[in-house]
């Protein structure tokens, strides 16, 4: 079975001070962010994965050196935040649940594998890291049953952070389309997937990679923390 895979990566991620678009961002092992993140797909998935990416902010460098994925357009990058992006994304997607994540996440290969088990239930996910609770990052809290009740960067007490890595399932994927559509442009699309839980009662685990590296490659110290680990 194919597995829709979506790598958001229209922004212009100025935070980090470089020209080209933060996904093609070089790693000390000669790889870009965006490819370490095509070889661990093909790790978790091998050829049964199909990559869209949306595009935005000199979207000519992304395209040319992934010619293999997908596109999507988000025209309006410069004036919209993820929320719309992913939107776009799951418009254009073909029927099932769709895997998304960040174009600046570099992680462990073996999260995808504990994503794909999840895949193959078509259980909705957010990957999470309960080890540490910045002020700046999407924190979340659970419910009484272990699912996922509040999912953003103001969550009080919150039992960990997101970690840019989640999946939508295939039942759940058009409510999570609709609330996407409500939310306001410069909304993350983790407050589409929290209004769509506190109001539709949406099932969504939260999947514990504590144990392995997740690193969003906001500035450049958050670069140097990613290059220890590839």
């Amino acid at each position: 079975m194919t597995t829709q895979v979506v790598i958001l990566a229209a922004g212009m991620g100025s935070r980090l001070g470089r020209s080209l678009p933060k996904p093609l961002t070089e790693l000390s092992d000669g790889r870009t962010i965006m490819r370490q993140q095509f070889d661990n797909i093909e790790h978790a998935f091998g050829n049964n994965a199909k990559v869209t990416i949306v595009v935005g902010y000199k979207l000519e460098h992304i395209i040319e050196a992934f010619p293999q994925a997908s596109f999507v357009y988000n025209e309006e990058y410069d004036q919209t935040n993820t929320s719309k992006s992913l939107l776009r994304a799951l418009q254009a997607s073909q029927p099932g649940g769709v895997l998304w994540m960040n174009g600046d996440v570099v992680f462990d290969p073996r999260i995808l594998d504990r994503a794909a088990a999840m895949i193959a239930r078509d259980q909705s996910f957010v990957t999470v890291n309960t080890s540490k609770v910045s002020d700046e990052e999407v924190k979340y809290t659970t419910s009484a049953e272990g699912y996922i009740k509040e999912l953003s960067k103001t969550v009080k007490g919150g039992l960990g952070e997101a970690v840019g890595i989640n999946y939508i399932s295939a039942a759940d994927k058009a409510t999570f389309q609709r609330e996407l559509v409500k939310v306001g442009d410069q909304d993350y699309f983790e407050r589409g997937l929290e209004v769509a839980i506190e109001k539709f009662g949406l099932l969504v685990e939260p999947v514990d990679i504590s144990d392995l590296y997740a690193v969003e490659v906001d500035f450049a110290e958050d670069l140097a923390r990613a290059n220890l680990f590839v």
